[in-house]
C-alpha cells in the first residue's frame, strides 16, 4: 500500500509545524513603566461611568486592592474600611479596642439589621424611647392591651412583664381545669402582651 491510496487521502502529518511567535497587539498595560499586554480593564472612578483603565494581570491586582469605591470618604477611612472588609468587620486576634471602634458608615449606607441597631442603643436610649412612647396617645390596640393585662400605661417594662407572668399562670387550663371563659382570658392576655411588646412598651 502507498501513501497515495484512497485510505490516507486527507490524513495530516503528526509532525509539529514550526510556530512563528504570536505578537501581542492591542493595548499596553497603562501602569507607569510596565510594558506588558494589557488584558483586564478597571473602572475609572464614580463620575466616570463607562470609562476604564486597561492593566496587565499583575498591576490589575495592585489597582483593584487600592480602588476607592466612596469618593466622599477620605484616605484613611478608606484604608480602615478596606481593612475591616478584610476580617468580615470582625475584631480579629491582637487588635487593640481603639481599632476595634465602629466604623463610621457614609450617610448613603444602610444601617444594618435591627439586631445590630438595637445592640447600638445604650440603656438611657431605650428608657428615653419607653418614656417617649409613653407620653404620646395610646393608639386603640394598645389601650386595649394594658386593660387585657390590668396594668396602667405608664407601667415600666418589669412591670408589663410580671402581670403577663400571673396572667398566664393564672388563665393557663391546668391551673382552672379547662374552663372555657380562662382559655379565653389567656388568649387575650397572650395578645396583648405581643401588641405591647410591638409596639416598644415591654
Amino acid at each position: 500500500m502507498t501513501t497515495d491510496s484512497k485510505i490516507f487521502v486527507g490524513l495530516r502529518s503528526t509532525k509539529k509545524k514550526p510556530v512563528a511567535q504570536r505578537v501581542d497587539s492591542g493595548p499596553k498595560c497603562q501602569w507607569d513603566g510596565c510594558e506588558k499586554h494589557g488584558t483586564h480593564r478597571a473602572p475609572v472612578g464614580r463620575d466616570a461611568e463607562g470609562l476604564y483603565l486597561v492593566f496587565c494581570t499583575e498591576h490589575v491586582k495592585d489597582y483593584n486592592r487600592g480602588y476607592n469605591y466612596q469618593t466622599n470618604l477620605s484616605d484613611p477611612v478608606t484604608a480602615r474600611y478596606q481593612r475591616e472588609a478584610a476580617s468580615g468587620a470582625r475584631p480579629t486576634v491582637g487588635t487593640s479596642a481603639a481599632e476595634a471602634k465602629e466604623m463610621p458608615l457614609p450617610s448613603t449606607a444602610r444601617s444594618g439589621s435591627a439586631k445590630a441597631i438595637n445592640a447600638r442603643k445604650t440603656a438611657a436610649q431605650r428608657q428615653a424611647a419607653v418614656a417617649d412612647l409613653q407620653k404620646r396617645k395610646l393608639k386603640v390596640l394598645e389601650a386595649k392591651a394594658f386593660d387585657a393585662l390590668g396594668v396602667s400605661p405608664d407601667a415600666t417594662p418589669e412591670e408589663i412583664r410580671s402581670r403577663y407572668k400571673e396572667c398566664l399562670k393564672l388563665h393557663h387550663p391546668d391551673a382552672n381545669q379547662g374552663d372555657r371563659n380562662s382559655e379565653d382570658k389567656l388568649r387575650a392576655s397572650i395578645d396583648a402582651y405581643k401588641i405591647l411588646k410591638l409596639n416598644g412598651f415591654c
